[in-house]
This record gives C-alpha cells, sequence and structure tokens, in this order.
C-alpha cells in the first residue's frame, strides 16, 4: 500500500499537465501508464494546439523545449462557400503544431523529472480501491498488483476512459457525421507555417504544417461517402484533395506515410467531477477533432484542475467543493463549445447567422477578431450576439 496526495491514470498530454503542476504544488503524485515505453507517443491526432492553451504551455516550461524542437507556432486560414478565404491577420495569437512523436516524449520527460512525481510505466488501473478514503489498484505487466490510496483520483484516460467505466460514470455521446483519413507530406505547396482548412459543406478538409517540414494533410467526408473510399482509398482521398478551392499542390510532394484513419469519432462528455474523482481532457470531453482542440482542452482543463484543487488537496481543505468548483469552471469555459461542435459535426448546413459570420469575417477585421477568438476557444461563443456584433453581422 502506497500513500499519494493524487493518483493520475494516463500520462499524456492531461495526465503529464496535472501531475506536474501538482508537483509544483507540493501535491505527491502517482502518474499511471499502462505503455512501458517512457517515449510512447499516440497517433491519432491532428497535432494542432489552439493558441488558448499557450499560457498552460508557458506554464509548464515546454515553450523553449517545444521552438529548440522546431515546432511550428501556427495560425490558420479558412475557405468557406460564403465568402471563399479568411485569411489569419498578422496580430493573431499563436498556438503550436507540434507531432505527438516529439510532444508525448518530451513532456512525458519533463514529467518525470520533477521532484514530487512517481512515474508508473507498464502499470494498469484495474480497479478502484475499496473501503475508506480513494485510490486505485494497479497491475504491472508481471501481473504484480499495488494499491495506490490517495484523496484524489484523476481519469485522464481518454474518450474511452477505463477509470469512468469502472466508478460508472456514462457519457453522453452525440454521433458525427464525418470520417477521417489523413497523410503525412513533406513539399507540399503553399509551403509556410500557416494551415488552411476547407469547411465546404459537408466535406471538409485541412493541411496542418509541423516540425520538420511535415504537413499533415487531412480530408474529412460525409460518412455518406465512406463506401467510395472503402472502394478505392487512395484514389478517394486524392481526388477529394484535388477537389479542393485553391487545392495544395503536391506536384513535387512525396508522401511519407501511409494513409491513416477514423471511421468513428463520436462527441462524448462527461461531468468533469464528483466527490474524489476527476476528469481531464478527452475522458471528460471528447469534441469533435476536426476544431483541433483535444490537445488544448486536454492542457487547459488539467490547469483548471490543479488550480481549483491543489491547496484543499495539500492543505487539507474542503476537497469535495474543489471539485465541484472544478465542474462549474469546465462546463463554464467549454460546455457552449461544445455543444456547437457537437452540432456542426452533424454535418448539418450553415445557419444564416453563421453564413454572415464568415462573409464578415473575411473582409471586416473587427468581426474576424472575433470569430478567431472562439474558434480558437479563447472567448465564449457567446460574445458572438452582442448588438454591435449583430449589426455588423446584418450588413453581412
Amino acid at each position: 500500500m502506497s500513500d499519494f496526495d493524487v493518483v493520475i491514470v494516463g500520462a499524456s498530454v492531461a495526465g503529464c499537465t496535472a501531475a506536474r503542476l501538482y508537483a509544483q504544488r507540493g501535491a505527491r503524485v502517482a502518474l499511471v501508464e499502462k505503455r512501458p515505453a517512457v517515449d510512447a507517443y499516440k497517433t491519432v491526432c491532428t497535432h494542432y494546439i489552439q493558441s488558448s492553451a499557450t499560457p498552460t504551455i508557458s506554464k509548464l516550461g515546454l515553450v523553449p523545449l517545444l521552438d529548440e524542437r522546431g515546432a511550428v507556432r501556427n495560425s490558420i486560414d479558412m475557405w468557406t462557400p460564403y465568402g471563399g478565404w479568411i485569411h489569419a491577420r498578422g496580430d493573431t495569437p499563436h498556438g503550436y503544431s507540434v507531432t505527438r512523436r516529439v510532444l508525448d516524449p518530451m513532456l512525458r520527460r519533463m514529467t518525470a523529472e520533477t521532484p514530487g512525481v512517481e512515474l508508473l510505466c507498464g502499470t494498469t488501473a484495474t480497479a478502484l480501491a475499496a473501503g475508506s478514503g480513494t485510490g486505485v489498484v494497479v497491475e504491472d505487466r508481471r501481473h504484480g498488483r499495488r494499491e495506490l490510496r490517495a484523496r484524489l483520483v484523476v481519469a485522464a484516460d481518454g474518450r474511452d476512459s477505463h477509470v469512468a467505466r469502472m466508478a460508472g460514470v456514462r457519457g453522453r455521446v452525440r454521433r458525427h457525421n464525418r470520417f477521417f483519413y489523413w497523410a503525412y507530406w513533406s513539399g507540399v505547396e503553399p509551403a509556410g507555417d500557416r494551415a488552411r482548412m476547407w469547411f465546404m459543406e459537408p466535406d471538409c478538409a485541412y493541411t496542418f504544417p509541423n516540425e520538420d517540414g511535415l504537413c499533415l494533410l487531412l480530408v474529412a467526408p460525409h460518412r455518406s461517402r465512406l463506401p467510395e473510399f472503402r472502394a478505392d482509398l487512395e484514389g478517394a482521398y486524392m481526388r477529394t484533395v484535388a477537389a479542393l478551392p485553391d487545392a495544395p499542390d503536391l506536384s513535387h510532394a512525396t508522401r511519407e506515410s501511409k494513409l491513416l484513419g477514423k471511421l468513428d469519432v463520436p462527441n462524448v462528455s462527461r461531468p468533469a467531477a464528483r466527490p474524489g474523482l476527476a476528469f481531464a481532457g478527452d475522458a471528460a470531453l471528447a469534441s469533435d477533432p476536426l476544431w483541433g482542440v483535444g490537445c488544448g482542452w486536454a492542457f487547459q482543463s488539467a490547469d483548471w484542475l490543479v488550480e481549483e484543487t491543489a491547496e484543499a488537496l495539500t492543505g487539507g481543505g474542503d476537497l469535495d467543493a474543489a471539485l465541484e468548483s472544478y465542474r462549474r469552471t469546465h462546463r463554464r469555459r467549454l460546455g457552449l463549445h461544445h455543444f456547437l461542435i457537437a452540432d456542426i459535426a452533424t454535418a448539418r448546413r450553415a445557419n444564416p447567422l453563421e453564413r454572415a459570420l464568415y462573409r464578415a469575417s473575411a473582409t471586416d477585421d473587427h468581426v474576424f477578431g472575433a470569430f478567431e477568438a472562439v474558434g480558437t476557444r479563447r472567448r465564449s461563443p457567446a460574445t458572438l450576439f452582442t448588438p454591435r456584433m449583430l449589426a455588423r453581422l446584418a450588413r453581412a
């Protein structure tokens, strides 16, 4: 039996962020990771981190490491049928684009070296601890079992959270009417650090520049096209790319990977906390990856969790009240974003307000500023409904 202040299950973005920030606040942290290698990384990811997460990335001390490794300080241009290209302005706040094969080991090693963190690689959480208090029972690769006792368990183990299943916390699922295929390329034109998005109704596509000259080229067709892709995956992917307005030029590009796919990506949400248990990252809220929110919300939700609960956790305060505060913060900051994202994931057509927003954002700097701040999740979608904004949209 081992005693900690907090046991975190999952040593990816959310888990490592929470572990490092808790330890820096004086907590004793057990970080449980089922994969045995410190250098393990996630492959199903757009690698686009929204600018809303940049303050947390800075707080962690990741910025110099990311810059040294060549991570891209990102921004994005967006094409819609309503006004064409919406170009990012020069003063747009940046996030980061970096592949998970770089980010995950970097963050995990930094966290493991943080005093107060015990990283348990190759260890799986098999049950919640019984009896008084809380904690988890874990099992290593040799089937050795160990009970980790703590005041708080944090589930940071993804949208299909095993901890959530053990705790009986079901997620609310909203279906997704698009599927995804992508590959990594080099030599894609136009070159540069700016990502591009095609929001074509119902199909979508992206180019995401990353470090080392790699560019992730992703298509997100409507589910009605799934038979076409199953019959001729390579041909359907290339036809979709070629049909894009101002399509990326692949004439001198080299594909550096096989085609990767994800056919079912439902939107899943759970209450972010209950007594003795908190959820962070995708375990709390897994929204449509089309909008590049997964990594950013993992950083941010872990940060909010620590801010709301660290004092109670290490000082013997009212942890349940602190967890309830985190739950409310999580819902207030992300709830409306998730609702709108899940609605758009049905692949419906844009409504009149959205069409006006796209048209105005292409030419009106004030509207673009509000649109960009909502799209990068720095502001609530409610800010689009101010009288001044509605007047500008009406003119559009």
